[in-house]
């Protein structure tokens, strides 16, 4: 399977999802003009690793600030790691957040609770 690899912008968080290496990441900011235009792809992608995936898929989630129309296509990019898991595969998301960002740790206590699936908070800390 073809790994999927968007470059970020000011606008699009870097995405890499790579069965392979078992990279599933994005990372930055996330406010695109059409969220469904740049997010089709990526559930897409999911979609088919979906029909064969690894054992164990960790999806690590690591925004700088997204919108409120990006929480959406986040929350059905989750979706797909909760069927996973609910189909008994293990499946993990890696939530990471600005240390004193308690908007963005609140998104992610938020998603954790709406999923119900293995997920590890981890602040970073900022220079």
């Amino acid at each position: 399977m073809e790994p999927l690899l968007i470059e970020s912008t000011n606008i699009t968080p870097h995405v890499e999802f790579n069965k392979s290496s078992g990279v599933f990441l994005l990372q930055g900011r996330s406010l695109p003009e059409d969220v469904k235009n740049f997010y089709s792809p990526l559930l897409s992608w999911i979609d088919k690793y979906m029909t064969s995936p690894n054992s164990l898929s960790v999806l690590t989630l690591d925004f700088d600030y997204f919108n409120t129309a990006s929480s959406k296509m986040i929350l059905l990019l989750l979706n797909k790691f909760k069927e996973m898991f609910k189909n008994g595969l293990d499946v993990k998301v890696l939530w990471k957040y600005p240390e004193l960002d308690t908007e963005l740790e609140e998104a992610g206590e938020e998603f954790s609770e709406l999923m119900g699936i293995p997920f590890e908070l981890y602040p970073k800390k900022i220079d």
